[in-house]
């Protein structure tokens, strides 16, 4: 079976099931809840990184990359984990974090320590001449992408935080460390890989500023050598296992670049992630702020990403929510007033789509951001320098608190709600992320009487039981509707149309002549006159966040 029929679920370790009472989820966690994962019908599990590290990035910054953090468990946790996952027919994916380490990396300090060797590990660079960092750049996490480098007179580039220093692939020591990496989980069982914002590897030999008024990520994004590093990543690591599974976050990149990222015939990665579609809420781009979606904009993104790719032969990963992403649903619906059909409706447009579906653990049940009241709620240290920025610019408390409050990447890390308890089922003992509506949404109830979850276990089912979706031709459909994202696949005759109203009120919309008549696939409302076939002809009424698929 091929990536293009797989769905994989993703697991933020640390907040999906604590096993010894200390209130940080891990490895034996996983394993407990093995037999649920699989009910599911997913292929795949990606977890996120669970390798020593400070902390300072949520374990995006690894200090030891062949090893599991003593807080998750044991090497031995994760061949059990590994071997109970593949009892169920399922794949692990791993989280490598290639284009920088933590500065508490055995290289990094033998690199500071003198050793030249280590210190062509990392992207080194002496002051301009008037003693200013040696370039204009800005680092992600706020403030200059440059630190100094010990006593020595030079600065490494960090273009995340001053603890996670970025790795210099020109050098080919480099680049064969990460092929060693991969290698090493390859030979425990490991056949999925997602690579942390691997676009950036490619940076040029000589570095120089960005040029006033424009943005410096062009300047250390997809450039041309990412190509030729990928391929040698996968003619040294994952490319000689036919069933490896790979998927790159693809920071600030572009449909060109990703066609070359992910068709087949260039031997790089399987598939891409990209984020334009979940900045739609982005008041002139930025993060911090707060405005309503715009969904002709996200409908224009999807198509555009949808068309592109296709017409390139690359491969999308399908995805509304992650770790690092409030949750979709508290964006993009109304999980107040329509919880049921927002969750469902929003989850029928992904999965139907061409490309690989992401299920973000939790979201199967529909869960929602949490109800904090305070910034002292919030751990991540990115929603706390915010709040923080947002005030020192003049903003009011309560106002910066809602801002960050809507756009929080804790919002998606608070714990996996198993069950009704003060702990939600996660831990005996206090969870180190507050769950705040664990008595509303559970996997318990929704186990016994929900909608949500069996709904998802039918959209995985759908996709390995009808070719269509998982390999069919992607039109766009009513592109204009004001309320409706539309689109149409089809292979060998067979044809889907899907119509989701992604508004909290009634709408009409065409069904086009083909399809008049056709069988309904899917609905999420309780709709029992539609169950079977559409309208013979013209237009149909959607209901509050109705989805249909129709299919001849």
């Amino acid at each position: 079976m091929s990536f293009h029929d797989k769905v994989v679920y993703q697991i933020y370790p640390k907040s999906f099931k604590d096993t010894t009472g200390n209130g940080v989820g891990d490895l034996r966690g996983i394993i407990d809840k093995a037999d649920y994962i699989a009910s599911l019908g997913v292929d795949m599990v990606w977890l996120n990184p669970f390798f020593p590290s400070p902390g300072n990035d949520n374990g995006y910054d690894v200090s030891d990359y062949c090893a599991i953090d003593p807080a998750m468990g044991t090497m031995e946790d994760f061949d059990e984990m590994v071997a109970a996952l593949a009892q169920r027919g399922v794949g692990v994916m791993l989280d490598m974090v290639l284009n920088h380490t933590s500065t508490e990396h055995e290289w990094f300090q033998r690199a500071l320590a003198g050793d030249p060797h280590y210190q062509d590990y990392y992207i080194l660079r002496p002051a301009k001449e008037d003693g200013s960092a040696p370039t204009n750049w800005v680092s992600k996490f706020g403030g200059p992408a440059w630190a100094p480098f010990g006593q020595t007179g030079l600065y490494y580039l960090h273009l995340f935080d001053t603890t996670q220093a970025d790795l210099n692939w020109r050098n080919p020591a480099v680049r064969a460390e990460a092929a060693r990496v991969v290698n090493f989980w390859r030979a425990r069982g490991v056949r999925g890989f997602r690579f942390d914002v691997i676009n950036l590897i490619g940076k040029d030999e000589v570095l120089r500023d960005a040029p006033a008024g424009t943005d410096d990520r062009a300047m250390y994004t997809d450039g041309p050598l990412v190509h030729d590093y990928l391929r040698e990543l996968a003619a040294a690591s994952f490319g000689q296992d036919p069933e490896a599974v790979t998927v790159g976050e693809m920071s600030s990149t572009s449909v060109e670049a990703c066609v070359g990222y992910s068709n087949p015939d260039n031997r790089e990665l399987d598939m891409v992630f990209s984020f334009h579609h979940l900045k739609v809420d982005y008041a002139g781009g930025a993060k911090w702020t707060r405005m309503p979606y715009d969904l002709a904009a996200l409908k224009r993104i999807i198509d555009q990403w949808a068309t592109g790719m296709q017409d390139g032969g690359g491969w999308n990963a399908l995805f509304w929510n992650n770790h690092d992403q409030p949750r979709a649903i508290d964006r993009f619906a109304d999980p107040h007033h329509y919880h049921a059909r927002s969750a469902t409706m929003l989850a029928t447009a992904i999965h139907l789509l061409r490309g690989t579906p992401y299920i973000y653990m939790g979201e199967e049940i529909g869960m929602t951001d949490p109800d904090y009241l305070t910034i002292e709620d919030y751990v991540d240290v990115e929603a706390r320098n915010a709040y923080d920025e947002l005030i020192a610019g003049g903003m009011e408390p309560g106002e910066a608190f809602a801002t960050v409050h809507a756009k929080a990447r804790d919002n998606a890390r608070t714990p996996m709600q198993w069950d009704s308890s003060p702990g939600a089922g996660f831990t005996q003992g206090t969870p180190w992320l507050r769950p705040t509506n664990q008595e509303r949404i559970n996997v318990a109830d929704q186990e016994r009487e929900g909608v949500i979850l069996p709904y998802y276990r039918r959209l995985v089912a759908l996709r390995k039981q009808y070719p269509v979706i998982a390999h069919g031709r992607y039109e766009p459909w009513a592109a204009e509707h004001p309320d409706v994202l539309a689109y149409t696949r089809e292979l060998d005759g067979t044809r889907l149309l899907v119509l989701c109203n992604f508004r909290g009120h009634e709408t009409s919309v065409e069904v086009p002549r083909d399809l008049a008549g056709a069988q309904v696939l899917l609905t999420n409302t309780e709709d029992r006159e539609r169950l079977d076939r559409a309208p013979a002809a013209g237009s149909l009424t959607l209901g509050p966040y109705e989805a249909l698929a129709l299919i001849s």
